[in-house]
């Protein structure tokens, strides 16, 4: 079987000839041939190449085309922010300060504007020369994270006190993921992920009201055409996996906040495949080739071998050692290495992390809010997390300092060891954890930082 079929098999919750692997390669497909991320994701060559140097490296059984979830918010609108080593994100919401929300200002949608044809090139070329050995993934961003990049985090106020707008702002935004569903298709992938990361934000009883409608039609439009479809959440989203696992997708994916028995116990009771969970920052960015494969054989063990799908969970830094993911194509696909690396005792290169000095808060002349993240340049909650902090600290007015402590280096690590955090992103005000991967609006927060400083 070709590593395609070994992956589509697996998505329709068989059981392959091996558990197949995808590398969520996005901007780190850029890195392989010295593009930056912007350079990369503006031209059809270059993506083309990256993703060829992908699949001749890590020899996966299907690959994106592009991991970047603010290709929808550039043509609507919103005006990017670009960085070196990541994916650019939001920087203007246009459908902010509106009161109701009206989506008749946002330009209609239009499938060559914007990066999109850019993609959609690069797509049919490498459908033409790989396409029949390695399943291609369109990546499309979910109904609540498109809505979120337009709104901004007053969406999260809509959801509570004005359900109309959120509505028609759902609909919409699914209506973008359809036109975008169907663009792919029309150039061949074979599989359609709607990441959706916000979710991990979100009850499920809102999940339930607002966002699995909008999914499921997208989700069915995919299945009219065919093809196969994904659910990818990135962040702790535990309190929703059995309502995600009840939307009309044929896969559900999550990163390392969400223990990968429970996403198996849940996926198979519903019917669906899953996939995850390699873990992004401790081991496949900072950790050695072997660290990396006892991560992927722990995977390997809980994710079992039907309808498992090896994968990390989520778009791979840009600067992840190349050697790194080629030790787990390895052994992914050679049961001798696998055998020989079970046998190793724990290994850990590099060293223990820094020992890092967080301050005595206590003897600050001024409030601290510490937010943990993976990136906020990268990761739209961590981005809209630390937006929130910040929000919060103008709101408040007295001196007030921000630290964004990123788990994407070794120093910030250290920093969530010693804060105590588990789940990312989170906030911690005066050295005590105050939220964790749920975003507090701003009046909220503001409160709260009020009642740290003693005036509330």
């Amino acid at each position: 079987m070709t590593g395609k079929e070994i992956l589509l098999k697996a998505l329709r919750g068989e059981t392959p000839e091996r558990i197949p692997w995808v590398p969520f390669a996005g901007v780190h497909a850029g890195s392989l041939i010295g593009a930056d991320p912007e350079l990369f994701l503006r031209d059809a060559n270059l993506i083309e190449k990256g993703v060829l140097h992908v699949c001749d490296r890590y020899k996966p059984d299907g690959v994106p085309i592009v991991f970047d979830l603010q290709i929808e918010a550039e043509m609507l609108g919103c005006e990017l922010e670009w960085a070196s080593e990541t994916p650019p994100a939001v920087k203007s919401h246009p459908l902010a300060g509106q009161m109701p929300v009206d989506i008749g200002v946002l330009p209609a949608f239009d499938a060559n504007s914007g990066r999109l044809p850019v993609v959609i090139e690069a797509t049919r070329r490498l459908k033409s020369g790989i396409g029949k050995d390695v399943a291609l993934y369109g990546l499309i961003t979910g109904p609540l994270t498109l809505a979120l990049h337009l709104r901004s985090a007053e969406l999260f106020m809509d959801l509570i006190c004005d359900e109309d707008s959120a509505d028609q702002l759902m609909a919409y935004c699914a209506d973008v993921a359809c036109r975008m569903a169907k663009a792919y298709l029309d150039a061949g992938v074979d599989v359609l992920a709607v990441v959706d990361p916000m979710i991990s934000q979100i009850s499920s009883e809102h999940f339930l009201r607002f966002v699995s409608g909008p999914l499921n039609r997208v989700f069915d439009a995919i299945a009219e055409a065919g093809r196969l479809s994904s659910l990818f959440v990135c962040g702790d989203a535990t309190r929703n996996l059995e309502v995600m696992c009840e939307t009309h997708c044929d896969n559900v994916s999550v990163d390392e906040n969400i223990d990968l028995a429970v996403l198996r116990s849940v996926a198979q009771k519903a019917g669906k495949s899953f996939g995850g969970n390699l873990k992004l920052t401790t081991t496949l960015l900072l950790g050695s080739p072997l660290e990396c494969q006892k991560d992927a054989i722990d995977c390997l063990d809980k994710g079992g071998a039907s309808g498992f799908i090896l994968a990390p969970g989520c778009d791979l830094p840009y600067a992840v050692p190349p050697a790194n993911l080629e030790a787990v194509a390895r052994l992914v696909h050679d049961p001798y290495e696998r055998d020989v690396v079970r046998t190793l005792e724990a290994h850990a290169d590099g060293g223990d992390l820094p020992d890092i000095d967080l301050p005595d808060y206590d003897s600050l002349d001024r409030i601290r809010i510490d937010v943990v993240t993976l990136n906020s340049a990268a990761c739209a909650p961590c981005q809209y997390m630390v937006l929130a902090a910040r929000d919060a600290a103008e709101a408040v007015g007295d001196p007030i300092e921000v630290v964004e402590h990123k788990i994407t280096t070794k120093e910030g690590l250290a920093a969530m060891r010693k804060l105590g955090v588990d789940a990312i992103p989170s906030i911690c005000i005066q050295g005590r954890l105050a939220y964790a991967s749920i975003i507090p609006d701003s009046k909220t927060l503001a409160k709260a930082i009020l009642k740290a400083s003693g005036k509330c």
